[in-house]
């Protein structure tokens, strides 16, 4: 099984977007296997709903978010995942230095790409903000999906934590 775990400050903008975004991606390439999509945040409050203008942005895509309630990052969600993807440097460095034994498992989502910056926080701002973030997301999941697809199929059971 194939499992990603996407993560920002909040889990209210970036990682649901992406996770619902990935999870799209799958559906239409008729992966046959088995995908764990989740995402979690940083630092923030658990059971919030998806920002409006993310819900927003998704909807057009005809993708419904409202079901999503934020959730906080911990051990049990970082130990399932095969890969997490962040947002933001600060998100990368703080997990890995929280857990330090899966800290080969986190990298920044633009890696996919080969490239290091931090996706852009549209939250509070204009519904253009939104769509310019879901955009750039979108692209890097489709321009990275294959290392993606190898990143987070990785068996776990042959893994050793870093010690």
């Amino acid at each position: 099984m194939s499992t990603v775990l996407f993560v920002c400050t909040a889990n209210i903008c970036r990682s649901p977007m992406a996770r619902a975004l990935m999870k799209d991606i799958v559906i239409k390439k008729h992966i046959d296997q088995e995908w764990q999509i989740d995402s979690a945040g940083t630092w923030g409050q658990e059971g919030e709903f998806a920002a409006d203008g993310v819900q927003k942005i998704l909807e057009d895509r005809g993708i419904n978010l409202k079901g999503h309630r934020s959730k906080i990052v911990n051990r049990e969600l970082i130990q399932s995942a095969n890969l997490i993807l962040t947002m933001e440097s600060g998100h990368k460095e703080a997990l890995q230095l929280e857990f330090p034994e899966y800290a080969n498992r986190v990298y920044l989502l633009s890696e996919m790409v080969n490239q290091v910056f931090d996706i852009e926080d549209p939250f509070g701002g204009p519904l253009y903000r939104y769509e310019h973030t879901a955009q750039v997301i979108e692209q890097i999941l489709i321009r990275g999906f294959e290392r993606i697809q190898e990143l987070a199929g990785r068996d776990l059971a042959t893994q050793i934590p870093n010690n």
